[in-house]
Order: structure tokens, then C-alpha cells, then sequence
């Protein structure tokens, strides 16, 4: 019996000769690529389209579409004195000085000691606070941090040996203005990084503020944070957030120190 040795075992015949092959096996790799391409192809166009319907949606519902990052002003209160707890806080052994404001009370945890130092032993006449006193929150929970600035300036014949000693030790810097050197005087810069808390105002705030009268540019403490506000459409709203208290915080009594921002009232 004689078998028909050009008859095929399956559907399509295989390449006979080396040129046959070559062209065979080429074919067949290409087609895998060009599969797999098109799969690719056909899931990048869903995800780009369901993408595309999503921002769509936030767009026609007026809703956010954008957000970046603001500076926002919490609080803004009037300083009335500096003074130092009655008792020790609890939790808060640090607690050397206290910023008294009319709204609520800035208990120093870091930086209070240099400030103490600095008020109680300079000429209290002589001592001239930066009027303005910017703190920030980082994440609004009743701390913040930031720096506190004052001025020092006597006439140059006033000056002891002791006092330069004092301005070195204690970070002072050579600030004299023009208007110092016009009348022969002398002025030294001090910045103090400073961290704190917020407080209740002082229980004795109604006495503090019946010995002094309030100056005719008043001293005063402002309070911001970094926010991630909305970009909002026609009818979208931002959000404002409030100043939050340290939790837990209760009243307490303090003692001022003799210098002051504000004028007695005897005077």
C-alpha cells in the first residue's frame, strides 16, 4: 500500500524547505505582539474614557476641581501684658511664660526661659516688643511655634561692660538705627524662637486690665496654618477653620512681669 506522503497531518501544510520555515516561524511570532498591543490598546482606552467621564461629573455637578495651599488667619488678638503662672500646669512643667490676651492666654513651653530673662533683667523703658506677633499651627490642635522680637536701645555712655556681656550671651545683635546714631544712642535685637499652647484667657484678666489703659497702637498676636484650599466652581464653598484650643485647657491665675505693654493707669 503506498501512502501519499504530500497529504498534511493537520489543517495547514508544514514548510518544506529552510526559506518555507523561515517565513513561517517569522508570521507566527509577529501575531503574539500585535495581540497583546491591541489588548493593551483596548484597556488604556477604558480607563482613559472612565477617567474622562469622572472629571466630567465633578465639572457638571460643580463641585471641586482643583485644590493648593493658602495661608489662613485663625485668630488675631490684643496682648495685654506678659506675666507667668501662679502654679505650675499640669503636663506643662515648661511653662516659664504666658502671653495675656484679651481672647485667650499663650502659654511659652520652649523659649519662655530666654524671654523671662531678657524682661525682667533689661531696663523695662528701655525694652521695645515687636508690635506685631505672628505665630503658626501647624496642624491647628492648640500649639504653635514661631519667633518673638524685641529691641534694647540707651544712650552709648549708659552701657556697662556687664551689658554687652548680657547681649552676648543672651543671641543680642548690633541693630542701631539712623536715628539712634542722630542722638548718640545704641541699639541691640533679640529673636527668640518660641512654641506654646492655647489657654482659656487668665482668670485674673479683669484685674490686669483695670491697672492699665490700652496704648494708642495696640499690641497684637495673629495666628495662621497652611490649608489645602478648593478651587470651587460658581456654586461651591470653602471651607474657614476656627482656632482650636489646647483640649483640656482650664483657666489659671498669673503674675506680670514689671515690664508691660500697656500704660498704668495711675500714670
Amino acid at each position: 500500500m503506498t501512502h501519499n506522503t504530500n497529504t498534511p497531518s493537520h489543517n495547514e501544510q508544514r514548510p518544506k524547505t529552510s526559506i518555507q520555515r523561515r517565513k513561517y516561524y517569522t508570521k507566527s511570532t509577529i501575531a503574539l505582539p500585535l495581540v497583546k498591543s491591541a489588548v493593551v490598546g483596548i484597556t488604556m482606552t477604558a480607563i482613559f474614557a472612565s477617567s474622562g467621564c469622572a472629571t466630567s461629573s465633578l465639572l457638571e455637578n460643580d463641585k471641586y476641581v482643583s485644590t493648593k495651599s493658602v495661608t489662613q488667619t485663625l485668630s488675631t488678638d490684643q496682648i495685654v501684658a506678659f506675666g507667668r503662672p501662679v502654679q505650675s500646669l499640669p503636663n506643662m512643667p515648661n511653662a516659664t511664660m504666658v502671653i495675656v490676651g484679651n481672647k485667650n492666654s499663650y502659654v511659652l513651653t520652649q523659649g519662655g526661659t530666654e524671654m523671662v530673662s531678657l524682661l525682667t533683667t533689661l531696663t523695662p523703658k528701655n525694652i521695645q516688643v515687636q508690635n506685631d506677633m505672628t505665630f503658626d499651627l501647624p496642624n491647628n490642635d492648640g500649639y504653635f511655634q514661631g519667633e518673638m522680637k524685641l529691641s534694647y536701645a540707651k544712650l552709648k555712655d549708659e552701657f556697662k561692660r556687664t551689658d554687652y556681656q548680657f547681649f552676648l550671651q543672651n543671641g543680642g545683635q548690633d541693630c542701631t538705627t539712623a536715628s539712634d546714631t542722630r542722638i548718640s544712642a545704641q541699639r541691640f535685637c533679640f529673636t527668640v524662637p518660641v512654641k506654646g499652647a492655647i489657654y482659656p484667657p487668665v482668670n485674673n484678666l479683669s484685674l490686669i486690665q483695670s491697672k492699665y489703659r490700652t496704648l494708642s497702637k495696640p499690641y497684637t498676636v495673629s495666628f495662621h496654618t497652611q490649608v489645602q484650599q478648593n478651587e470651587v466652581s460658581r456654586s461651591g464653598k470653602s471651607g474657614v477653620e476656627k482656632l482650636v484650643l489646647l483640649p483640656f485647657a482650664l483657666a489659671f491665675d498669673v503674675i506680670t512681669f514689671p515690664f508691660q505693654l500697656l500704660d498704668s493707669v495711675s500714670n
